[in-house]
């Protein structure tokens, strides 16, 4: 039995047999994965060899495709990561008045940029920025701290300020190229020049109007730049010069411009109004010297400027006339042949228009015999629609579109408002009649002047304008002029307006030594419950030398408790310093 035992524990459990040679030692499972002995070590293998081949192959397919197939567009764009190229602003053209002086013109400057991975001292940087070009401190604490290599400090700098900086010679801080707009005269005109935005286009005014002229064609500059960003001296340098804009010429005066915007400033203090504005034209040409609304902005700082203050409110804004418009009413019944100044109407106390009671300012209670003459010269709102009923309502209506009343003047200046004109077929039973004396009825202070410059000059109309030459070439607006009324009716009505000034409710608006024909305007301003007592529209329209006409003034008081009679101190200043700028010289 030992004997048997002992053939078992050598050769193992009964019913197998060792083959192994005596000696052989036990091999483990990983070591058939080493010496490649079963299947899935080959296919291992296999799948292995299978991947280095791929990528083998798209390896070279990679470099063929580098070196070979699209080796020319590879090179521009590994080119292109290597050139910085920026914009070389063109000079938009310079704006000029009349006389020569430059409104606005273009100026180089500089836009001050970072580049944070050449910034050897951080603190150092910040500072410098700060003391010079006034930025918050912790702005450029972060801005020389960014992970870019490309950051805005300011836009548009000063070349001295730049040069300042400059000389700190910090490696880091950069300058790029650029221009800006700058007002020798400083916010004088502000709402007529309009504002010009980072891009160097217009973006208001006449520099939005004429931005096609203004703008010239920008350029561009490419240069080899190293793996900071930094330029590398004597690398690849390309410029395309830019082509600078055409020069305008206008036909504001400075000096009228100055005199306008100090009047209507002290006047809408003065008056308590919400508004002011004021605008002077030659009717015989349609010239605008002066125009202008308060408050107004300074176009050099647009962070400060209200949307509000940016309109130029006698183009932008729409009124009912008041008073100022009987003068028109006038010269439509003259034109017709219904009436002359000298004829009589029997003037009640009061008239209904509609459902309301008109009464005239002097709140009589007695019926008077006036003509035409006086029912201007006291400006009665009774006696106006006597006239306005002699007119009759077709007519009426024809006249409104013959004074271009309800359409857009022509003025070269954007946003311009068209009022609000009722068409025959809206009239109601109030419509005539409250028309007649200057409400019912809403028009821009522009649509009124060029109406009253038919007035003015002769029965003709001139299209008030700003543009009198672009690119050193004139501009002619004669072939816009249009006749409205006979010259022998606007010869009439001056006469009237001159009776106004000489002896009415327009003597304050005289000036020692001239002529002056005019007319004044109260209109009360309609809210939500009509017409509000001590919310007032008071205005003033005037011209000197009525048989030579150069200079017509008409000014606007927006939200005042006061009548026409706030409206004469500014019409004055601004008068006097038309006759002195255009010469005008007094009657003989």
């Amino acid at each position: 039995m030992n004997n048997r035992m002992h053939r078992e524990n050598e050769n193992g459990p009964r019913g197998t047999t060792d083959r192994r040679p005596r000696g052989q030692r036990d091999i483990a499972p990983t070591d058939f994965i080493r010496s490649g002995v079963d299947g899935e070590s080959f296919s291992r293998r296999a799948v292995l060899g299978g991947l280095f081949g791929a990528a083998l192959v798209l390896g070279v397919g990679k470099l063929v495709d580098y070196q070979i197939v699209n080796r020319d567009a590879y090179l521009e764009q590994a080119d292109m990561r290597r050139r910085i190229g920026a914009t070389l602003f063109a000079k938009r053209g310079t704006i000029y008045d009349r006389n020569g002086n430059v409104l606005a013109a273009s100026a180089e400057c500089s836009n001050v940029y970072v580049n944070p991975q050449r910034i050897e001292s951080r603190k150092k940087a910040a500072r410098a920025l700060v003391d010079v070009l006034g930025i918050d401190r912790k702005f450029a604490a972060e801005v020389v701290s960014g992970e870019g290599t490309f950051a805005y400090v300011k836009r548009l700098v000063d070349r001295e300020d730049c040069d300042r900086l400059a000389e700190k010679d910090i490696a880091g801080i950069e300058f790029e190229p650029a221009v800006k707009r700058v007002y020798p005269y400083g916010p004088l005109a502000a709402q007529v020049l309009g504002a010009v935005g980072f891009d160097n286009k217009g973006i208001s005014g006449l520099e939005g109007y004429y931005d096609d002229i203004l703008t010239g064609s920008d350029g561009y500059v490419e240069r080899e730049s190293g793996a900071g960003g930094s330029f590398i001296a004597g690398g690849d340098y390309e410029k395309t010069p830019a082509t600078d804009g055409g020069d305008i010429v206008l036909s504001i005066d400075a000096d009228i411009q100055q005199a306008a915007e100090e009047a209507m400033a002290k006047a809408v203090e003065d008056s308590g109004a919400k508004y002011g504005s004021a605008i002077v034209v030659d009717p015989t040409t349609g010239d605008i010297l002066a125009a202008c609304s308060y408050p107004t902005y300074d176009p050099s700082d647009l962070s400060t400027a209200r949307a509000e203050d940016m309109n130029l409110r006698v183009v932008t804004d729409a009124y009912e006339p008041g008073s100022v418009f009987k003068a028109l009413v006038c010269g439509m019944a003259i034109d017709m042949e219904k009436i002359s100044p000298d004829t009589e109407f029997s003037v009640p106390a009061s008239v209904l228009v509609g459902s309301d009671r008109v009464y005239d300012v002097d709140k009589r209670d007695y019926t008077m015999t006036m003509t035409t003459r006086e029912i201007m010269r006291r400006s009665s709102n009774t006696g106006m629609v006597l006239v306005g009923k002699e007119i009759g309502a077709d007519s009426f209506a024809k006249y409104l579109k013959k004074y271009g009343l309800g359409t857009k003047s022509g003025v070269d200046f954007p946003g311009e408002s068209t009022g609000i004109i009722r068409k025959r077929s809206e009239y109601d039973g109030s419509s005539l009649g409250s028309m007649s004396f200057g409400q019912g009825i809403a028009v821009s202070p522009i649509e009124l002047v060029r109406a009253m410059t038919g007035i003015a000059n002769g029965g003709i109309m001139s299209t008030p304008h700003f543009l009198l030459s672009k690119k050193g070439e004139e501009v002619d607006w004669s072939s816009s002029q249009k006749r409205c009324i006979s010259e022998e009716a606007a010869r009439q009505v001056v006469s009237m307006m001159e009776t106004v000034v000489a002896e009415g409710t327009g003597s304050a608006g005289q000036i020692d030594g001239y002529t002056i024909a005019g007319k004044t305007g109260t209109a009360e301003r309609a809210g939500e419950g009509g017409y509000e007592e001590l919310n007032n529209m008071a205005s003033f329209l005037g011209f000197t030398s009525p048989d030579n006409p150069r200079a017509m003034v008409y000014i606007t008081l927006d939200g005042t408790a006061y009548t026409s009679s706030v409206a004469m101190p500014p019409f004055k200043e601004i008068m006097r310093a038309a006759i002195s700028s255009l010469g005008i010289k007094p009657d003989a």
